[in-house]
């Protein structure tokens, strides 16, 4: 054999060991084809939720040695990094909706119905989750009720009962700074995030625009000849609460993961949103947070929960790992983790297979009666109105736009995109 054969083979031959030696195919199987690993991608942001969504899939990967799951968890980068992955079709195996399931993610996703846990959508969430063809678009984790947060121990030590109107709010919020000596703040932004300024924007344009018969503009919305004139009720509240100190001084720089400790000495009265009770109850025991619904804003209207699809998790519909996928989902609705998740995000259930022990279920017994209705932006506005609807509050607080000026911008943006999603 000569020397230039011998070496020729002993190439392919190493050649072949690397190959052998390789991790991973093309699919995520491991050398073997022995294991998967599935891409995973949340929008969970605090700690307890991350760590009961981590604990979850450590549990999973525990009854399922064969199946690795890659967890991500982008936080404020997840919707740039999702768009970047809509665009390359390349999406992850299994990726969090956040009440977008159809609109925005509706092509990407599998369709679910076929799984045994469908059954027990809850039906509150089914227009949610289903079409008219009866595609089920994504796995709900838990549900959102979002109104405002209130400490109860600061509402109780000055004898504020919790506002049904936005005047009454107002004047909670006046009383609280008065009888505090401005030692409480009234209601506190973490704003250096501009989605705190979205979620006030956004959660009480329900009552302002949409649920009273005599103020509904859902229509004018849903065609695109809504006047923004009618929305600058809001940015003109909001100004004058920075003006009255009823809001944070701070507000554009605060951050979120402040609060906790805020509320915990008993420094805030109101947020807006649901915030987590965990982290609060560990620095201080005796706090005592409460949740009600938003206040109406014209006479004769009513409080709303503003809620509908969380968390969730979809399967891509190009995934390489369908069943494995599938195995995944019908773990989670497994009514222990169902309950165990729901409690770990301090969230109700999105099945009905299960009942979770959350903290604020006594004031969603309480409030029973009052409807739950879907985020305003997710219905009525196009994708993409989310950021300029946050920082035009964070433009308006710093004196870069005036109320008018916001309800200039958000026509601007509004107009824009819809154009934008009509030439698509």
């Amino acid at each position: 054999m000569s020397k230039l054969l011998q070496a020729f083979l002993v190439t392919v031959m190493i050649a072949g060991v690397l190959i052998g030696c390789s991790s991973n195919d093309e699919n995520g199987n491991d050398n073997n084809g022995d294991s998967v690993t599935l891409s995973l991608y949340s929008t969970v942001t605090n700690e307890a939720d991350k760590t009961a969504m981590e604990d979850m899939i450590a549990k999973f990967e525990e009854a399922n040695p064969d199946i690795k799951i890659d967890a991500n968890f982008p936080a404020g980068e997840y919707e740039s990094q999702l768009r970047v992955k809509m665009a390359a079709n390349d999406m992850p195996d299994l990726f969090d909706t956040h009440g977008w399931a159809q609109n925005r993610y509706g092509e990407y996703t599998m369709d679910l119905k076929d799984m045994d846990w469908v059954e027990n959508l809850d039906p509150a969430l089914e227009q949610i989750f289903k079409d008219e063809s009866g595609k089920v678009y994504a796995y709900p984790i838990n549900q959102a009720k979002d109104g405002l947060t209130y400490n109860k121990n600061v509402l109780d030590e000055y004898g504020i009962t919790p506002p049904e109107t936005f005047d009454e709010f107002m004047e909670a919020l006046e009383t609280i700074k008065a009888e505090s000596n401005g030692e409480v703040t009234p209601l506190w932004f973490g704003g250096s995030d501009y989605g705190a300024f979205g979620q006030f924007f956004d959660q009480f344009a329900t009552p302002l625009l949409i649920t009273h018969p005599e103020h509904d503009y859902s229509e004018a919305l849903l065609d695109g000849t809504f006047d923004w004139e009618a929305y600058t009720f809001l940015p003109e509240k909001l100004l004058e609460m920075q003006e009255k100190d009823l809001i944070n001084e701070d507000a554009l720089t605060a951050q979120g993961h402040q609060s906790d400790s805020l509320l915990a000495q008993g420094k805030i009265a109101f947020l807006m949103g649901t915030t987590p009770v965990n982290a609060v109850k560990e620095l201080n025991p005796d706090a005592e947070l409460g949740v009600m619904p938003v206040p109406a804003i014209h006479e004769g209207g009513k409080q709303s929960w503003i809620g509908g699809e969380r968390h969730t998790f979809a399967i891509w519909k190009d995934t390489k790992h369908p069943e494995e996928t599938k195995k995944f989902i019908e773990f989670l609705a497994q009514p222990e983790n169902v309950q165990a998740l729901a409690e770990g995000t301090s969230l109700p259930t999105g099945l009905t297979n299960a009942s979770a022990d959350i903290y604020y279920q006594t004031y969603y017994d309480e409030y029973s009666d009052v409807v739950v209705e879907p985020y305003f932006d997710r219905v009525f506005l196009p994708s993409g109105m989310w950021e300029p609807m946050g920082t035009a509050g964070q433009e308006l607080l710093s004196g870069a736009l005036t109320p008018e000026g916001v309800s200039e911008k958000m026509a601007t943006e509004y107009n824009r995109l819809l154009e934008q999603k009509g030439s698509e």
